[in-house]
C-alpha cells in the first residue's frame, strides 16, 4: 500500500466531481430537497386540522352546538353545506371525501332524551364519503371517537376503561427527525452504489482499468482510494443534510462518533455491491439498471421513508434481510433513542454484510478484464 499513490487517485478523484457541477448539485441537492419536501409537509402533524363539511339539516341551537363541539375536539376546520344540496353531489362536485350530515329532528330527540329521559330517543348522522380518498378512514374515525366522548357524557356514568400515554423516550421526537437518519442513510447508499458501479463500468469500457496494470498503483491503492472518495462525499453530504435540518426545521438529534461509524459501513458495503456488480454487468446501461433493481426495493422497503410495521408481515421480513434496514435501523438507535446497545447490534450486523460484499468485490476487481 502507498499512501502517496492512494493520496494522488483521491485528489484526482474529488477534482473530476468539483468540476462535474452538475453531478456534484444533484450529489447534495437532493437528500436536501426530500427533507425539505417530507418536512414540509409533516412539520405541522401534530396540530394538523382537517377539513370536515357539514351540512345540517336541523338547524337549531342545538345542532349547531353540535358542529361547535367537532370542530373543537376533533381539530376539524367545517365548512357548512347548505341543506338544500344533494349531499353525495356535493362530494362528487367539489371534490371533497366527505360531509357529515345531522338529520332533521336532532334537537326533538335529544330533548326527548335529556330532559324526558327516553332512552330509547337517538339520531343518526350520516357519512357521506368518497372511499377512494386515503384519508377518509381516519376522518372518520377521529368524528367515531368524539362522537363517542358526546355519548358517554350524555350516560352521565364515568368510564370503565380509561387511557394513559406513557412513551419510551424522555421527550416526544416529530416525524422529521426520524425521517433524517432515513434520508442519510439512503443518500450514501445511492452515492456509494450508482457512484463505483458509474466509474468502473466507464473506464472498464474505455480500457483504462486495463492500463491501471501497467502502472505503480495496485488494486489496493486504487480500492482504498475509491472508499476514501466516496466516505468524504458521503461526510459533506451528510452535514449539509444536517445543516439544512438544524436551520430549518429546528430538529434534536444525538450526533456522536455512531454517526461516522454507520456511514463508513453503509459506504463499504455498497462499495463492495457496486464492485460486484460491475465484474458481471460490464456495459454502463446494464450496470445502472441493476444498481437500480438493487437500490429501489431498499429505498422503499428499509423503512427510510416510513416504518416497516406499515406493511404487510411477509414485506417486514424480506425488509430485515436488507442491508440498509440495519443502517437505519443503527442510526435512529443513535441520534433518535440514544441506545447504544441497538446500535452496536446493528452496526453488528452491517459490519458482517459489509465485510462480506467488499471481500468479494475485491476479488471480483481485476485489472486484466478491463476492455
Amino acid at each position: 500500500m502507498n499512501l502517496r499513490i492512494i493520496n494522488a487517485n483521491l485528489v484526482v478523484k474529488l477534482m473530476g466531481f468539483y468540476r462535474e457541477k452538475t453531478t456534484m448539485f444533484f450529489t447534495f441537492a437532493f437528500p436536501i430537497i426530500l427533507i425539505l419536501v417530507f418536512g414540509t409537509i409533516f412539520m405541522s402533524q401534530d396540530s394538523m386540522e382537517y377539513r370536515l363539511c357539514v351540512q345540517d339539516l336541523d338547524q337549531t341551537n342545538s345542532s349547531a352546538q353540535a358542529v361547535e363541539i367537532l370542530e373543537l375536539n376533533g381539530k376539524f376546520k367545517i365548512t357548512r353545506v347548505d341543506p338544500a344540496v344533494n349531499a353525495a353531489q356535493y362530494v362528487r362536485v367539489n371534490r371533497v371525501n366527505l360531509v357529515l350530515v345531522i338529520p332533521k329532528g336532532y334537537e326533538r330527540s335529544l330533548i326527548q332524551r335529556m330532559m324526558l329521559n327516553d332512552q330509547n330517543a337517538s339520531v343518526t348522522i350520516t357519512y357521506i364519503y368518497d372511499p377512494s380518498s386515503s384519508s377518509v378512514i381516519t376522518k372518520m374515525q377521529i368524528l367515531n371517537s368524539v362522537l363517542a366522548v358526546i355519548n358517554q357524557g350524555m350516560s352521565g356514568k364515568p368510564p370503565f376503561i380509561r387511557s394513559v400515554e406513557e412513551s419510551i423516550l424522555t421527550r416526544k421526537y416529530r416525524f422529521i427527525e426520524f425521517f433524517v437518519p432515513g434520508i442519510i442513510a439512503m443518500s450514501v447508499m445511492t452515492l456509494s452504489l450508482f457512484g463505483t458501479v458509474d466509474s468502473d463500468t466507464e473506464l472498464r469500457q474505455k480500457g483504462i482499468i486495463r492500463k491501471l496494470s501497467t502502472t505503480p498503483i495496485t488494486r489496493t491503492d486504487w480500492i482504498l482510494s475509491n472508499i476514501l472518495y466516496h466516505f468524504i462525499l458521503a461526510v459533506i453530504s451528510t452535514i449539509a443534510m444536517l445543516l439544512v435540518s438544524y436551520a430549518v426545521f429546528d430538529v434534536s438529534l444525538h450526533i456522536d462518533a455512531w454517526l461516522l461509524a454507520f456511514i463508513l459501513l453503509d459506504v463499504f458495503a455498497f462499495v463492495g455491491t457496486g464492485m460486484i456488480l460491475t465484474r458481471f454487468v460490464k456495459e454502463a446501461q446494464s450496470a445502472a439498471a441493476a444498481a437500480n433493481a438493487i437500490s429501489f426495493p431498499m429505498m422503499f422497503l428499509s423503512g427510510s421513508f416510513f416504518p416497516i410495521e406499515l406493511m404487510p408481515g411477509f414485506l417486514q421480513k424480506f425488509a430485515r434481510t436488507l442491508p440498509l434496514f440495519y443502517v437505519n435501523e443503527g442510526l435512529r438507535a443513535s441520534m433518535v433513542f440514544r441506545d447504544n446497545m441497538a446500535a452496536l447490534r446493528s452496526a453488528a450486523i452491517i459490519g458482517v454484510f459489509a465485510a462480506v460484499v467488499f471481500i468479494l468485490g475485491i476479488v471480483a476487481t481485476k485489472w486484466e478484464e478491463g476492455k
